[in-house]
């Protein structure tokens, strides 16, 4: 798989609390990443007032594609990113360093 290890599960099983995506913060640098991505996407839907099934005939991202970003089941790609940033107008990479929670052991 590419990514290796990192990537063999899902960004939302990467946070402390999975049930919480994406509200709960993640200790790993991409799975935040992708979570900062899903909350974005999120906001610029509702403030358009955007169904899964208009961002994707809009932005040609598959509805499926979209639908297991915003629930933290994929790891998206930088076209797919791109497809939806220039769709929504809205940046959606994470502006700088992504800063991440390291667990207290």
């Amino acid at each position: 798989m590419v990514g290796g290890h990192a990537r063999a599960r899902p960004p939302r099983e990467m946070t402390g609390d999975p049930e919480a995506w994406p509200e709960a913060p993640s200790p790993d640098a991409g799975a935040e990443a992708v979570r900062q991505i899903a909350r974005r996407l999120v906001r610029a839907m509702q403030e358009r007032g955007l169904s899964l099934r208009a961002t994707a005939a809009g932005s040609g991202v598959n509805r499926q594609a979209i639908a297991d970003l915003l629930a933290g089941r994929s790891w998206p790609d930088v076209a797919t990113i791109a497809r939806l940033t220039h769709f929504t107008g809205v940046r959606l990479w994470p502006d700088g360093p992504v800063r991440v929670r390291r667990s207290k052991q």
